[in-house]
């Protein structure tokens, strides 16, 4: 039965400028069971043929029949396809992975036929050739007759219709090739059709057909007598529609994890070009971790100072001290009166209204004293600046009115004054007064370089009345229950303030008083915080980008030293899509392992400024995910390339390079 039919095949290689005819119109059918063997000197086209037969070449011309069927214009993958199922390779170099065990290695082919859970198989191969106990062991722990003992097994795994030698004794002692050649002997009587190549008349002599090349022509066709006692092979249906046809996910599960098998060999057996590799991307990724944790570290430090302050807060403050040139005494163009304060208390909108003085003044407790910021408000204060103590309580409307000489005390100040005592109900002297400490205002931290904490609050009466010597007030905190209303209770706050003080012109009231509000503070804060926290982003972003470029080198010089490699795994029936998918899953495993420790190295400088600096930071999961994202999209993008060009490999020319 005839298996393979080929009509007039002719091939061409360029040479430079000159062209050189391997193969004219070359016609040859071969039987099913035939043991045949292609001589000839070097340059005779006997390879040429070989590949072209195995579909590992294509013809320029000429038609190539296999069980009936003309394949000639197959694909680069529906070809990888029959190879993979119909096809076992023996090459002169063995071609053998190093990095994998023999077992592993006669594996491969099972791999592309999406058959990895037949992996016995394998181990049944390896016992045929008489390599059990060398199993395990890698290609160079093998001798030069066992390593093509192991690649004769592979060949045999996916239990193919037709072996093609080339040169299989080429490497090899008289006493290996005696073995290789009886191995080979004993699968052409199983039944399987063998094609060799060789240069050497002894090796020949095995085959039961010679066929002899020169100058890409077929000059003699030598047939032996078959002896009585051998039988021709049983005839086999070859459906090659059904095969290239046949559905097979591209990407099976098995197939996957020994992509990502083979990264991880490939990466740990070049630690150092790998760590090179995948520091670009740990700088890039801990860099994105560490701006934006310091990004976000202070967007909720602004929060949290601007919730000090209160929310929806208009703050009512006197303005500048000149007048038509003349300068005034602070206040003396608009005081503020309580007045002024129940007036305003009483527009539309508003919630609540607190009058405050300020000044400074010495404060004492038995050996110990400081320079301290001294505020006289109203019972509002508490709620509307976020002062309700921690320890304690606030004075009451009675003690406003009592002129009670009561007091709160910040942090800084017990820090300053009581260390590790209790300040509760111990009494304190300002300005040579005593006051009974009543409460411990909640701590608020530093805004620039004022420390909001280095404070005592006092009753408004008494601190304008007992201590600081001022009648009239100097600003009005009012909050407005409507953040919308905040524009039309300021106007309403304004108008009534001009009416109330005289103010003839508009300039007269700017210079008279003014009116902050702090929901655009907040929102410009806000705003340049976070412009800030992303272009800090951005510029830990180029760091990711200069790593991607560092892979994609690392990757292109990967294809070229795996070049072989990938001409084996071409040969034995991967396609274009699984060296593709290998040499991605090889990129985004660096990149991944790069994005995690950049990820933690991230995390810890964040922290370690946050111990040194005293520097806010958060780490947030958006922050992780964005980096650990980017760092998998980098891969996959400055992968893509040398993975096309890795899987655009001629296989031949793949197998050939050294």
């Amino acid at each position: 039965m005839k298996i393979i039919e080929l009509k007039n095949i002719r091939k061409t290689y360029s040479a430079g400028k000159a062209a050189v005819a391997a193969l004219q119109g070359v016609s040859l059918t071969i039987e099913q069971g035939e043991f045949l063997a292609i001589m000839g000197p070097s340059g005779s086209g006997k390879s040429t043929l070989l590949h072209l037969l195995g579909f590992l070449d294509r013809p320029d011309s000429g038609e190539y029949i296999l069980g009936g069927k003309n394949i000639t214009g197959l694909t680069d993958n529906q070809s990888a396809v029959l190879r993979n199922h119909l096809m076992g390779f023996v090459f002169q170099q063995f071609h053998l992975l190093p990095r994998i065990t023999s077992l592993e290695n006669t594996e491969l082919p099972l791999i592309y036929a999406g058959k990895r859970h037949l992996r016995e198989k394998a181990m049944d191969r390896i016992k045929e050739v008489g390599l059990s106990s060398r199993a395990s062991h890698r290609p160079n722990e093998l001798s030069g007759g066992e390593q093509q003992r192991i690649a004769i097994a592979r060949a045999l795994v996916n239990d193919p219709l037709i072996i093609f030698a080339d040169e299989p004794t080429g490497n090899l002692d008289t006493k290996s090739q005696n073995e290789i050649m009886a191995v080979i002997v004993e699968l052409n009587k199983k039944g399987k059709t063998i094609i060799m190549v060789t240069h050497e008349e002894e090796v020949a002599e095995y085959a039961k057909r010679i066929i002899r090349m020169r100058d890409g022509k077929i000059i003699a066709d030598e047939r032996k007598k078959i002896a009585l006692e051998e039988k021709p092979a049983q005839p086999m249906n070859i459906s090659v529609d059904n095969i290239v046809s046949g559905s097979r996910i591209d990407i099976k599960r098995a197939e996957l994890a020994d992509h990502f098998r083979q990264a991880f060999f490939s990466i740990v057996s070049h630690k150092m070009r790998a760590l090179l590799s995948m520091l670009g991307i740990l700088i890039g990724v801990a860099a994105v971790v560490a701006m934006l944790a310091l990004g976000a570290g202070a967007q909720e430090s602004i929060k949290k100072q601007l919730a000090s302050l209160g929310s929806n807060l208009l703050m009512v403050r006197s303005g500048s001290h000149q007048l038509h040139g003349v300068a005034l005494e602070a206040g003396a163009i608009a005081r503020f009166t309580f007045q002024d304060v129940d007036m305003i208390a009483k527009l539309p909108g508003v919630r609540c209204a607190s009058p405050n003085v300020s000044g400074n003044g010495q404060v004492v407790y038995a050996n110990n004293n400081c320079n301290t910021q001294i505020q006289g408000v109203s019972v509002n204060y508490a709620t509307m600046r976020a002062a309700i103590p921690t320890i304690g309580r606030f004075f009451t409307e009675e003690e406003v009115r009592m002129r009670a000489r009561v007091a709160l005390v910040g942090t800084t100040v017990v820090k300053q004054l009581f260390g590790e005592e209790n300040p509760l109900d111990t009494y304190i002297k300002i300005k040579r007064v005593n006051f009974k400490v009543i409460g411990i205002l909640p701590e608020k931290g530093a805004a620039g370089p004022h420390d909001q904490d280095d404070v005592v609050v006092i009753p408004i009466t008494t601190g304008m009345y007992r201590l600081l010597g001022k009648q009239y007030i100097d600003s009005i905190d009012v909050e407005v229950s409507d953040l919308a209303s905040m524009d039309d209770v300021q106007e309403s706050i304004k108008e009534l303030l001009i009416k109330r003080h005289h103010l003839a012109t508009a300039k007269d009231s700017q210079e008279a008083f003014e009116i902050r509000n702090m929901a655009d503070i907040k929102r410009a804060l806000e705003s340049t915080t976070k412009t800030v926290a992303w272009l800090l982003g951005s510029i830990a972003a180029i760091s990711l980008l200069v790593g991607g470029i560092g892979i994609m080198n690392i990757m292109l010089v990967s294809v070229t030293e795996r070049t072989r490699e990938i001409g084996l795994r071409k040969a034995i029936g991967a396609r274009e899509s699984d060296i593709m998918v290998q040499f991605l899953i090889e990129a985004v495993v660096m990149t991944f392992a790069g994005g995690a420790l950049g990820i933690l190295f991230g995390s810890g400088i964040a922290l370690l400024l946050a111990v040194l600096v005293g520097w806010t930071i958060k780490v947030s999961l958006f922050s992780v995910l964005l980096a650990t994202s980017f760092s998998i999209i980098i891969g996959i993008i400055f992968g893509l390339w040398p993975a096309q060009q890795a899987a655009k490999l001629n296989p031949i020319e793949a197998l050939r390079y050294e």
